[in-house]
């Protein structure tokens, strides 16, 4: 899922993609590991105690998710969080957290 160009909002499909990626624990986990620094596959199995092919099927998801890039280097291919991926989710959620502490108006029927 591409973020939403500057100025843009994502459409609530876009955040809920968002959402569901990050609604599994091994995922979140994963996030949290890179937002941290850049690991490889094998960093990865060692800190969630996972098999390599469920490590893989995860990383696959946030790449086609739009959330993690992959770069080769040798042998190996490190992961890193893409830059400002969950930013218009933030904004999303922000707009949502800042409506719920609010007054909003009541639609009259």
């Amino acid at each position: 899922m591409p973020s939403a160009p500057a100025g843009e909002r994502l459409s609530v499909t876009e955040v809920t993609d968002v959402l569901r990626l990050l609604g599994d624990p091994a995922r979140a986990a994963i996030v949290d590991l890179l937002s941290r620094e850049q690991l490889c596959t094998c960093h990865l199995q060692e800190a969630l105690g996972a098999k390599q092919t469920l490590v893989s099927h995860h990383l696959r998801a946030l790449r086609e998710g739009g959330l993690v890039e992959a770069e080769p280097c040798g042998r190996f291919t490190y992961y890193r969080l893409r830059p400002g991926a969950l930013d218009a989710a933030l904004e999303a959620l922000g707009r949502v957290v800042g409506a719920s502490a609010s007054d909003v108006p009541k639609r009259s029927c």
